[in-house]
């Protein structure tokens, strides 16, 4: 983790607040709300400290305080008002910039807190989509960004993954399979992006079908392996990364003379890759889903 940040321009407190670099000035200059420190050079850098700070005016602006009423309050204060804004708050926004502080802090105690605050209003399902689902967009967005270290993003995911394990044996423990239905997740050779399979394994186990889970980069023979076992199975996969752009209709072609010679298999297939085909060109046996909430409901 030699590469971990802990000093942000102020490109980065943008990115991370969603606030324009031009207004962070201006509420720097105007209301000294933040501190920055200089480089040798005389160019701006802010601390962990500060993009914390950012976060709560940002989060108290968003929900009716005006900055100027934010500036006349001390730290300690703005952090009391924060937390008595967000028990009333239904958008999320509170707890998602805390698990982002909790990332780039590697602050596992921060993020268990944060966690088992939701747990006291809402259920895990509840959590994952409402929560770790936009939480896990905008860390895309800042990896793609650099904002963010490839550390930061595998300490979060980490933890995520976590979650999804616990309260799925928690399911698995007292959820038997009652239906005769089958489901082979896995993710394509070289696809390393599970959590959202994660999450739909969980949901076909809440429904009593049976769930068998392969994760990461299974080849196409082995997955032919199950084709002895069972007469009936509908195959979900997750495209993020892989297979790549030119290579996704060949590999769809492929599983497709291998895998679905028998017309009761078939295959469920997500993630951002499907835009690089056309949906309507696939055969009736591989059906592609926008969202997990999409394929959940086909459940």
């Amino acid at each position: 983790m030699n590469n971990v940040k802990s000093t942000f321009s102020i490109k980065d407190l943008e990115n991370l607040t969603g606030i324009k670099a031009h207004t962070i000035r201006i509420w720097e200059k105007r209301y000294n709300l933040l501190q920055p420190e200089r480089t040798d050079t005389n160019i701006r850098y802010y601390s962990l400290g500060n993009l914390q700070k950012l976060l709560n005016i940002s989060y108290l602006n968003n929900n009716g305080f005006k900055i100027s009423k934010i500036a006349s309050l001390d730290p300690t204060e703005i952090t009391k008002l924060v937390k008595e804004v967000a028990q009333n708050d239904t958008t999320n926004n509170h707890a998602i910039d805390t698990f982002k502080l909790s990332m780039l802090n590697f602050d596992q105690k921060l993020f268990y807190d944060t966690y088992n605050s939701l747990l006291k209003e809402k259920n895990f399902t509840d959590i994952f989509y409402e929560d770790f689902i936009p939480l896990l967009s905008e860390i895309g967005l800042l990896w793609q960004t650099d904002t963010i270290t490839p550390a930061h993003e595998h300490f979060l995911t980490s933890l995520i993954r976590q979650k999804i394990l616990i309260n799925t044996e928690l399911l698995q423990s007292k959820n038997p399979v009652d239906t005769n239905q089958v489901f082979v997740l896995y993710l394509p050779d070289n696809e390393v992006h599970e959590l959202g399979l994660m999450l739909i394994n969980y949901e076909i186990i809440a429904r009593g079908h049976q769930a068998i889970f392969l994760g990461q980069s299974v080849p196409l023979d082995s997955l032919g392996d199950l084709l002895n076992y069972y007469d009936d199975i509908t195959f979900v996969s997750y495209f993020t990364v892989k297979p790549e752009k030119d290579q996704i209709a060949d590999y769809l072609k492929q599983f497709e003379e291998k895998m679905l010679a028998n017309k009761s298999m078939k295959l469920w297939i997500l993630g951002r890759m499907l835009d690089e085909i056309d949906l309507n060109s696939l055969p009736k046996q591989i059906v592609p889903f926008s969202t997990i909430k999409d394929l959940v409901k086909k459940l």
